[in-house]
């Protein structure tokens, strides 16, 4: 596998559709000792509490966590976005939420999460769409590209719900498309780098 010369200071990920048991899959694999801060969009149903910070934190080595507003980012920590708002990273490197319109029927969206971390980190970002059954993440991801920043996307052949991997792909060529295992091979070996 080709690894990107550089290494990222952020790494968002978007799931929707078979998303918990892929996100599962690739953060069980990751160390306590992981530097890189992880932001995550998965949809949820709005008007509910969300237990994944919860779920994944039983689970996982890392530290997990809901973003909350104006809280900076920290490395070495799995962040979720919390219900019912579009969670959003600042040029400070701070998360804040909207209430704007949903995006392909989803708050939060992961193209708002795609597109904001584009313009706060430029170049220094990587993100990861997987699994899921609509076209959200893709325009996010193609943004994340154009600022020059890394873009993965989970092979379609192993999503559980192909269709926002293939979206993505219908609108660029990633910089790799990937099995879960692959991802965090890939995750792994970057953590691994000197900056």
């Amino acid at each position: 596998m080709n690894m990107p010369v550089r290494k990222p200071e952020l790494v968002v990920v978007g799931a929707s559709a078979g998303g918990v048991e892929a996100l599962l899959a690739l953060f069980e694999g990751l160390p306590a000792g992981y530097g890189l801060p992880l932001v995550v969009v998965l949809h949820l149903p709005d008007g509910r509490e969300s237990l994944l910070a919860d779920l994944f934190a039983r689970r996982l080595a890392l530290r997990v966590k809901e973003a909350q507003d104006k809280e900076a980012l920290q490395p070495g920590t799995l962040y979720f976005a919390a219900p019912g708002y579009h969670l959003c990273i600042e040029a400070d490197r701070s998360f804040s939420y909207s209430r704007e319109e949903p995006v392909h029927f989803s708050r939060p969206s992961i193209d708002y999460l795609f597109e904001s971390a584009a313009d706060a980190y430029g170049a220094k970002v990587m993100g990861i769409l997987l699994t899921g059954a609509n076209q959200d993440g893709a325009a996010g991801l193609y943004t994340i590209k154009q600022r020059g920043g890394v873009t993965v996307v989970q092979d379609p052949q192993e999503a559980q719900v192909a269709t926002m991997p293939e979206a993505a792909l219908a609108l660029h060529q990633p910089d790799y498309i990937l099995t879960l295992r692959g991802i965090l091979a890939l995750l792994a070996e970057l953590d691994s780098r000197p900056c």
